[in-house]
């Protein structure tokens, strides 16, 4: 006669074993901060004995939770976001959570697939300039775990950003070695908090030299499409002697539009990138690396932070620092300085 499967220990059986709720039940064994350390003991006593396996889902509805965060881009397409994505979500996936993903490009009202999204995650992160402060601020207002990703902080918002002004004037700096005095800035600070920082950084530099700051060259996106455009139109204008670019697609745009104007880089003209994508690498373009995935992480472990943790507690602000990575794009260089 077969015997009769043990049938398995639940989340409630642990909670009535140990004296305490469901809720507290998963939070001990989280390791939660909100349950002091002898009760979290006794949850823990209590599993064993019952040979206890949480699931996902119990969890979550012991809690009240969906067991997914939200993040808000405002796009999807190119490598950048990809690779803040894949940082984002591998932290996330460490907590149980599932990431749910929203890109406001092209959506005619943000601000309320944004709050639509609110409703059904237990926290959100909000990259760039993708809904207005006030929707922010009314969200959070709410109780609703909130993170800031490379966008300028609010108060009581946690803010993860990567360094751009200093890390832009060193760029700079480093062009103006080479002899190198007009110069073109290819983004729009408007449209970007990371992109109005790097051309805060350009301005400063130039200005400390006494050099003319010229006005930002806005673009129809921040692709390769976008920058090779605006490049052909300004080198039909004019010469620069460094174009200084928003991002590393825009930049390569430029080097395709230089390649056909038949000018040589960087003998004619210096091109440089942020971000230090692959393709970069590849191309031998000057650039600020900026890290990527470290970006998405700590974003995804903050709200975690926040979604698990004690309501209330002072907003954090992190700056994740940034690195020039000189190349052949800027010129050729003396002993002193070796490019990768």
């Amino acid at each position: 006669m077969a015997m009769k499967a043990l049938s398995k220990a639940t989340i409630y059986q642990v909670a009535q074993l140990a004296g305490v709720s469901i809720a507290t039940v998963s939070r001990a064994l989280r390791d939660s901060e909100l349950v002091t350390p002898q009760t979290r003991e006794r949850v823990h006593q209590a599993a064993r004995e019952l040979r206890f396996t949480p699931s996902r889902l119990g969890r979550s509805l012991a809690e009240g939770r969906h067991a997914a965060n939200g993040i808000v881009f405002p796009d999807l397409v190119g490598p950048y976001y990809a690779e803040v994505v894949l940082g984002y979500e591998a932290a996330a996936a460490a907590f149980g959570s599932s990431v749910v993903i929203l890109a406001t490009r092209g959506r005619e009202d943000a601000a309320s697939a944004v709050r639509d999204l609110a409703a059904r995650v237990d926290g959100l992160t909000v990259f760039g300039q993708t809904v207005p402060d006030d929707v922010i601020t009314g969200l959070a207002g709410t109780g609703l775990p909130v993170v800031l990703l490379s966008r300028d902080p609010l108060p009581g918002v946690d803010t993860v950003r990567a360094r751009n002004d200093h890390t832009a004037q060193a760029l700079v700096e480093h062009l103006l070695t080479h002899g190198h005095h007009r110069f073109v800035f290819l983004g729009d600070p408007a449209g970007s908090p990371d992109v109005a920082g790097r051309y805060r950084g350009v301005a400063r530099a130039l200005s400390q030299r006494g050099l003319d700051v010229p006005d930002p060259v806005r673009l129809e996106g921040f692709d390769l499409e976008a920058g090779e455009a605006a490049a052909r139109d300004l080198l039909r204008r004019e010469r620069p002697d460094a174009v200084i670019c928003a991002n590393d697609e825009v930049a390569l745009g430029v080097l395709l539009a230089a390649e056909q104007a038949g000018l040589k880089v960087p003998g004619d003209l210096a091109v440089t990138g942020w971000d230090d994508l692959m393709a970069a690498r590849f191309a031998g373009l000057t650039t600020v690396r900026q890290p990527m995935r470290d970006l998405g992480a700590t974003a995804a472990r903050w709200l975690n932070q926040r979604i698990t943790g004690q309501p209330g507690r002072k907003a954090k602000r992190r700056i994740l620092p940034t690195q020039l990575v000189v190349r052949r794009s800027c010129g050729p260089h003396s002993p002193e300085v070796h490019p990768t």
